[in-house]
């Protein structure tokens, strides 16, 4: 019996199918499958793929290499949604064709911002008296 108070994450299913589509993206940008200027001098990194519970919808997050022109990228993805769309829902052979939604990944520029805060040399200084304190 499952008690509804717990929190519970996506199912094995959504997460297989999200990791699915990940890969399925990656290979279709990697090869240069879409015909878009921009995503042709810009190798894109699909780092994570969210999917809803019913499998309709898709949230991918994607990073430029080395970051640049982001803003310019995700405007080429968003442009070619359908086509992604419709390549994703013949690969994986779904039921429905997940509607996809790009959105940068921030997480790289987020774990940069925390490592330059510790690496200050007041937080520096925190840390290591915390440390002695310890001992």
């Amino acid at each position: 019996m499952r008690h509804k108070d717990q929190p519970q994450g996506p199912s094995v299913r959504v997460l297989r199918v999200g990791e699915q589509v990940r890969h399925v993206l990656s290979e279709i940008l990697q090869r240069g499958d879409v015909h878009d200027d921009v995503l042709a001098t810009h190798p894109v990194s699909v780092t994570e793929v969210r999917m809803s519970p019913d499998l309709r919808h898709a949230t991918v997050f994607v990073k430029p290499l080395l970051g640049k022109d982001e803003e310019a990228v995700i405007r080429a993805l968003r442009t070619n949604t359908a086509y992604l769309q419709r390549e994703v829902a013949h690969r994986i052979r779904m039921k429905y064709a997940a509607k996809l939604k790009f959105l940068p990944d921030e997480s790289f520029d987020e774990a940069s911002h925390i490592d330059a805060l510790l690496r200050d040399p007041k937080v520096l200084r925190d840390l290591e008296s915390g440390e002695e304190s310890e001992t």
